[in-house]
């Protein structure tokens, strides 16, 4: 197994970056972080932060990938000064990605490091940051299994709740599938609230016999009372970040010549998000879509 004698490297220290420092802070290890924004190094500390990947990756063993993209992990890794640029074979590093990423590509990224005598575990996580820093999200592990056995120290800091769904870019589609249903989970409270109050009834009231009802789901407890306050500016999970991954979904159905037509409706509604300047908000802002589409309809 990978032993801890090393800073845990988190590359990327936004929401999800910043909850796994969070988790590492609280078992006590060490961390290294790296980001492009001045703001977030600061809010790390900068004794805490490398100024750039490939002295993080010479102070590092393993390393947590936890950026916007598949183009931000390929180049993190790959890029000019990235964190392959000056790695050597004596000092074997680990990635931990958990981005969620093109299926196909992480795949090559994974093969690529693996040629270059690295190691590569897919680990998108189910959950927002909130839940990642409870122990509460679920970590989807594509990999083979002896590599999973070998990062269970660090897996059980980051992610206590995981399971192995296959090999690299298994565990990206697995994720994919569980947003589809969960966006459109948000999508159907956020209508079912709009078409309450529409008819009359509160929508703080109507949220508690929801979540009683036949209709629960883990939805609402996380983003129906952000619905109901109408409270976005502290993000568990943005906006951009659901249109990043519909459209990777609509990418891949329409690749398998699968129609999405609820995810085509729900990609809408995160568009007109964005128009509205609500990307780096809470993706519980899509009730106000729909109110805007309510009021767009009546006139």
């Amino acid at each position: 197994m990978v032993q801890l004698t090393k800073p845990v490297g988190v590359v990327g220290l936004g929401l999800m970056g910043q909850a796994f420092v969070k988790r590492l802070d609280e078992d006590s290890e060490p961390v290294l972080g790296f980001d492009l924004s001045p703001q977030r190094c600061v809010e790390l500390g900068e004794h805490r932060v490398s100024h750039s990947l490939s002295s993080l990756a010479k102070a590092c063993s393993v390393i947590i990938l936890s950026v916007f993209n598949t183009e931000q992990v390929e180049e993190a890794i790959f890029g000019k000064d990235g964190l392959m640029t000056r790695h050597s074979l004596d000092n074997p590093l680990y990635f931990i990605c958990t981005s969620t990423c093109d299926p196909d590509s992480i795949k090559d990224i994974a093969k690529r490091c693996h040629d270059l005598g690295a190691f590569f575990l897919e680990l998108p996580i189910s959950g927002t940051s909130k839940q990642v820093v409870q122990g509460d999200c679920l970590g989807l592990m594509g990999g083979s299994e002896s590599l999973c056995e070998e990062l269970t120290p660090v897996l059980d800091i980051i992610c206590p709740r995981r399971v192995h769904v296959g090999t690299q870019g298994d565990a990206s589609r697995a994720k994919l599938a569980i947003n589809l249903v969960l966006g459109l989970h948000r999508g159907a409270m956020a209508e079912g609230l709009n078409f309450g109050k529409s008819i009359g009834l509160d929508p703080e009231k109507l949220l508690p016999i929801l979540q009683n009802s036949a209709a629960a789901s883990s939805v609402m407890k996380t983003k129906g009372p952000l619905m109901v306050k109408r409270q976005y500016e502290n993000p568990q999970s943005r906006v951009d970040q659901s249109l990043k991954d519909f459209g990777l979904i609509q990418q891949l159905g329409n690749g398998a010549q699968q129609h999405l037509p609820m995810t085509e409706i729900y990609i809408k509604l995160l568009q007109n998000c964005v128009a509205n300047d609500e990307s780096l908000l809470d993706n519980a802002i899509i009730f106000e879509a729909i109110a805007r589409n309510a009021l767009k309809k009546t006139k």
